[in-house]
């Protein structure tokens, strides 16, 4: 895959290098609070901050992509560089107009011939140059955060994820096979940088067009945010156990668009005996997460969005094994608990300020996806946000 080239760090590395980077990365996200209160208060002034810009559409029809990709990138923002960005910034903007592209483009029949003979088309023309350029320009956004942290670094009172990995490069560099480097640096940063700013914004996207597109669903979630929630406090992760209905809907949003159909590249560290096939060792393996969130058995008419799918006969949400929205396994994404947290309280926060508004009559919005290849993005949208 053509993001093989940059050698990612978590998501695409294996063997020593993936574990150390894996363990180290999940050990700074603790220590940044995630699945703890200090992010969920990161996540609720976040939500906050994009309500009010939300406010400032003052109800008119909005393309809401921008916004709902600021959000989930300055609390990614906060964790990797210890600030967040205005939603006016410049630089935010430029670095969302990347990942956005770039998600696009990885998506098209280009990027999967591109995929198949990467040695061949590399040096063709094509839309995977702009990927290259993008990820280089974020590249060199890094580099000069990185800098700046150097200059001011506290070995005994890192801030942050690029404070705490300028540590252990510091107490390893005398280890010469050590993952801790530079260039490793850059890209893990990259790696959580972008995986934690897109895949968020492509499913709240989603998730708004599903419930204008089902007027009926949304109003049983805002009943249920008035009755436990309220207008006069921000939604808390504890009231998630109280909100079953809306718990379902935010499951059945990530089991419906099916955000990442094949998964992302395995490969086998020994020879497997599978079924009736013998899979031998390094065979590079794409899984359909398809199969198990569409399958028919669990979840009775999966092309329908049905948040009851989530939910048993009295109401209450049922857990399922077949949710993988997040893959399974060892490799499941290192940053699941924070895109839930986020998921949930961004879009409560919206619901609880907001009457969406589509332009057009529901019955005739699509929902199908606009691509549909390493990821699945939504089709364009415009809609208007009614303050409540």
């Amino acid at each position: 895959l053509f993001f093989q080239l940059f050698v990612m760090r978590i998501v695409f590395s294996n063997g020593e290098t993936w574990k150390q980077t894996r363990r180290f990365s999940l050990m700074v996200l603790r220590n940044m609070g995630m699945g703890k209160r200090t992010i969920e208060h990161r996540i609720q002034e976040e939500a906050l901050c994009l309500v009010e810009a939300l406010k400032k559409t003052n109800g008119l029809p909005c393309d809401p992509t921008l916004l709902l990709s600021c959000a989930p990138c300055n609390v990614i923002c906060s964790i990797i560089f210890r600030n967040r960005f205005e939603y006016s910034d410049e630089k935010l903007l430029t670095l969302i107009k990347y990942f956005n592209e770039n998600a696009v483009i990885a998506s098209t029949p280009w990027i999967e011939l591109f995929n198949a003979f990467p040695s061949l088309l590399r040096y063709f023309p094509g839309s995977h140059n702009t990927i290259f350029k993008n990820m280089t320009e974020q590249r060199k956004f890094i580099l000069e955060k990185i800098k700046k942290h150097q200059e001011s670094l506290d070995l005994n009172n890192p801030q942050d994820f690029i404070d705490y990995f300028l540590i252990k490069m510091e107490k390893e560099k005398h280890n010469k096979h050590s993952e801790f480097t530079m260039d490793n640096l850059i890209t893990t940063v990259w790696d959580v940088f972008s995986a934690g700013t897109e895949t968020t914004s492509l499913t709240l996207r989603y998730g708004l067009l599903l419930l204008l597109k089902h007027p009926e669903v949304t109003a049983k979630v805002q009943e249920e945010i008035d009755r436990v929630v309220g207008r006069n406090r921000s939604p808390c992760m504890q009231d998630r156990s109280r909100m079953p209905y809306t718990d379902a809907v935010v499951h059945e949003i990530q089991r419906y668009i099916d955000l990442v159909p094949s998964n992302l590249p395995h490969a086998t560290t020994r020879d497997v005996k599978f079924r009736e096939y013998l899979i031998p060792k390094g065979t590079v393996i794409l899984t359909s997460l398809t199969s198990v969130l569409h399958d028919g058995k669990e979840f009775p008419n999966p092309g329908q969005f049905d948040p009851g799918h989530f939910l048993d006969e009295s109401g209450n949400f049922k857990k399922t094994d077949h949710f993988m929205a997040f893959s399974a396994g060892k490799r499941v994404c290192v940053g699941e608990g924070l895109a839930r947290m986020e998921l949930f309280l961004l879009l409560v926060s919206i619901l609880q300020h907001f009457t969406l508004k589509p332009v057009v009559d529901p019955k005739h919005l699509d929902t199908a996806p606009s691509f549909k290849g390493i990821v699945s993005i939504p089709p364009f949208c415009e809609m208007c946000f009614i303050p409540v």
